[in-house]
């Protein structure tokens, strides 16, 4: 009895002109097809060649970066540091009404990269460009406000991991370069001070390099431009300035 129910199904079903995969194929639901996906080439305003050739001083910035003789060495980097602080910040400022949590919903560069902040914990943040900025200007301002990190007086001594806190500093110092490349030149030229924002950026690269605090990695993202400004060093002579 149990088989019968079966067999008079699989009789019903046989009897028809047509199979059930055939009943499938003409019923289902047509598969939509998947539109073929350009990539959108990223518009770089600052590579352009009138932009490209804007120069603040005709001064050679790799003397200006190597070290004084007679100067400590940690007290160039941190007056350097300052300066750069000082002049990208300046910088921002005249972009940060631009620069907002809806005009910058993720603090993004060049080449679509997107930076993220860890707080004290190392948790990661998914920040808009204004609250990365923040965040690295209040950072910076906390540690030069710090007398145990940026001695003032006489008879003080840098801490021991001063070069790790030059290396996260300059670091984020180039991530808000970035984004102002990315997001604000245009405001810039406007302004007309893009040339002040290269020559800023050929400092830092320089100074970079001539101390070897930033790996080259960090400029990945502004590889095209730095090449267009001629100021990345040989190979050559970067691996004599690291042997030496």
């Amino acid at each position: 009895m149990s088989s019968r129910p079966v067999r008079l199904w699989y009789d019903m079903y046989s009897c028809w002109p047509f199979s059930v995969n055939q009943i499938y194929m003409r019923y289902r639901r047509p598969r939509k097809e998947k539109k073929p996906t350009t990539t959108v080439e990223e518009k770089k305003l600052f590579l352009e060649p009138q932009y490209t050739k804007s120069q603040v001083i005709d001064l050679d910035i790799r003397e200006l970066v190597r070290l004084p003789k007679g100067l400590e060495l940690n007290e160039w980097l941190v007056s350097n540091c300052l300066s750069f602080f000082n002049n990208i910040n300046v910088l921002y400022g005249v972009v940060s009404e631009f620069c907002t949590n809806e005009s910058c919903p993720i603090m993004i560069a060049p080449c679509n990269t997107q930076y993220f902040w860890y707080d004290d914990k190392g948790r990661k943040m998914k920040c808009t460009g204004p609250q990365y900025t923040d965040y690295v200007m209040s950072y910076i301002q906390m540690n030069i406000q710090d007398e145990t990190v940026f001695p003032v007086k006489y008879g003080q001594v840098f801490p021991s991991n001063i070069e790790s806190i030059m290396h996260k500093i300059l670091r984020y110092l180039f991530h808000v370069l970035a984004h102002i490349y990315h997001s604000h030149f245009e405001q810039l030229v406007f302004f007309q001070l893009h040339a002040h924002l290269n020559c800023i950026l050929v400092q830092l690269v320089l100074f970079s390099y001539e101390f070897n605090i930033l790996d080259s990695k960090e400029f990945t993202v502004l590889e095209d431009l730095i090449s267009e400004l001629n100021i990345m060093p040989s190979s050559d002579s970067h691996k004599a300035a690291e042997a030496s």
